[in-house]
């Protein structure tokens, strides 16, 4: 896959200097996502073009599991994801063009925030949407687009044109925020993504999309997209965009500038914080750890580490155990907590002190497990309705009648307040790995037959915004053993 970059701004040599990249060699590079060349191809005194070519290999990325490939077995390995413009070249961009996206350029600070005339071809774009959707996306945000259809079979012409699309884009635009523009919309495009997509994606929205997200006219379906269609995310982000609009017309009515935050921190607006939902989920969770003094505690599906990564810095725990049935989650949980020796480029990882009291380890809800014995509390947040109903029984016998913790808590989405959330359908579950959403008398009388059952309490409590008749957004259950909650 291909993208280009092409400048006809005097000097436009300037060009080669904000990406970083010498105009006399070829610049190789070694990325999780493939091998990654980026070569200058014309320098005139008129014109200036730098491309980037990412070679990925298709069997390699299989056995990486670094792909969201087809469910059947043959679509594994026949398919288009190494070939066309999606998530793997924006993985491609950001790990390359890193200092421009970030704005910085030592050599021309000058020129980081000029405009030029630039122009940028992608030869095979996968666009689920045709080329309306394309024009739609760019044109708002002053691209000329050209989208052209590329036919399934130039030889078998009856069949008709396919997905895939080479597209021009011309327009005046600070370098930074098109590339900016590219790393979000791609993937919007494709309406696909090579890795699980968690609340780190809302940062990468504020960061690459705050100047220009707010007021897109289709921010609605950038958010969905972008996200996966994960309804918490897409809430959290939709309420920080929301809230970009509000300030930036604030900033011009005062004449002053205002502060947007991280939306998974919270979004800041004249000193109100308003934290996502997931954040608020964690810190619920955490206050309740808190509250109930427990000194060694078990994420049970863990995944990628968003609750651990609060809870090891907490000095009231001294053993976390992280725990999920997936390797590649867990190989993400270590890299986010340091423990694998390397933290945003840091060759020490976490403190030692962190790295002696978390472990992570691979384990199934559905299988007895002794390594799941001994802790004063289990955590499963966001994890029953990710099983299927029918293997609830199973959950319960392992954390309740083996693992056996003093403590188990519980959260879920209330299906209730689904109503509260736009664009959501009736019926529709707010992700689309649920298998199930229950409705606040359903948890409850779940979490009732399951203390009864195996000699624990339980208190039930809501977390998140609340809606008249709806109750909160997400319920949680504490299970005390053989005592009170």
């Amino acid at each position: 896959m291909y993208v280009s970059l092409t400048t006809t701004t005097a000097p436009v040599e300037d060009l080669t200097f904000l990406l970083h990249k010498h105009p006399a060699r070829a610049h190789t590079r070694k990325l999780s996502v493939g091998a990654v060349s980026v070569v200058c191809t014309e320098l005139t005194d008129e014109r200036c073009t730098v491309a980037l070519a990412l070679e990925v290999d298709p069997i390699g990325l299989l056995r990486g599991q670094g792909a969201a490939m087809e469910s059947f077995t043959l679509g594994q390995y026949v398919n288009d994801r190494p070939y066309v413009a999606s998530s793997l070249l924006t993985g491609a961009i950001r790990g390359v063009y890193g200092t421009a996206l970030a704005g910085t350029c030592e050599a021309r600070p000058e020129r980081v925030s000029a405009p030029l005339d630039l122009e940028i071809h992608l030869p095979t774009v996968a666009c689920a949407g045709g080329a309306q959707l394309i024009q739609r996306l760019f044109e708002p945000l002053g691209w000329a687009v050209s989208a052209r259809a590329l036919p399934l079979d130039p030889e078998v012409p009856e069949w008709g044109d396919s997905e895939i699309f080479d597209v021009r884009l011309s327009g005046t635009a600070v370098l930074q925020q098109a590339l900016q523009q590219l790393t979000i919309l791609l993937p919007v495009l494709d309406d696909a993504k090579h890795y699980w997509v968690d609340h780190t994606e809302n940062d990468k929205l504020l960061r690459h999309g705050g100047d220009w997200l707010a007021a897109h006219p289709e921010r609605e379906l950038i958010l969905r997209r972008f996200l996966r269609h994960q309804r918490d995310l897409i809430d959290a982000a939709d309420t920080a965009a929301a809230v970009a609009t509000t300030t930036a017309a604030a900033a011009v009515e005062g004449g002053g500038a205002q502060n947007v935050g991280d939306p998974d921190r919270g979004s800041v607006t004249t000193g109100t914080r308003q934290p996502s939902l997931a954040r608020e989920r964690r810190d619920a969770v955490h206050a309740e750890l808190t509250r109930l003094g427990a000194a060694s505690v078990l994420d049970m599906g863990c995944g990628q580490g968003a609750l651990l990564a609060p809870l090891a810095r907490d000095p009231r725990i001294t053993r976390l155990v992280g725990a999920d049935v997936s390797a590649r989650a867990l190989a993400q949980a270590a890299r986010r907590l340091g423990l694998d020796g390397a933290r945003d480029g840091a060759s020490d990882g976490a403190p030692e002190a962190i790295r002696k009291k978390v472990g992570l380890i691979q384990s199934s809800l559905t299988y007895r497990d002794d390594r799941l014995r001994g802790f004063d509390a289990m955590v499963l947040m966001e994890v029953i309705e990710h099983l299927d109903p029918e293997r609830l029984p199973v959950l319960e016998q392992t954390v309740f009648a083996d693992a056996r913790p003093g403590h188990v808590i519980v959260t879920t989405p209330n299906v209730e307040y689904n109503a509260a959330y736009p664009g959501l359908a009736p019926g529709e579950l707010r992700n689309h790995d649920h298998r199930f959403e229950w409705t606040r008398a359903e948890f409850a009388a779940w979490a009732d037959r399951v203390a009864l059952a195996h000699g624990y309490t339980v208190a039930l409590a809501g977390i998140g915004p609340e809606a008249d008749g709806l109750g909160q957004s997400t319920q949680m259950a504490t299970f005390a053993r053989g005592g009170t909650t």
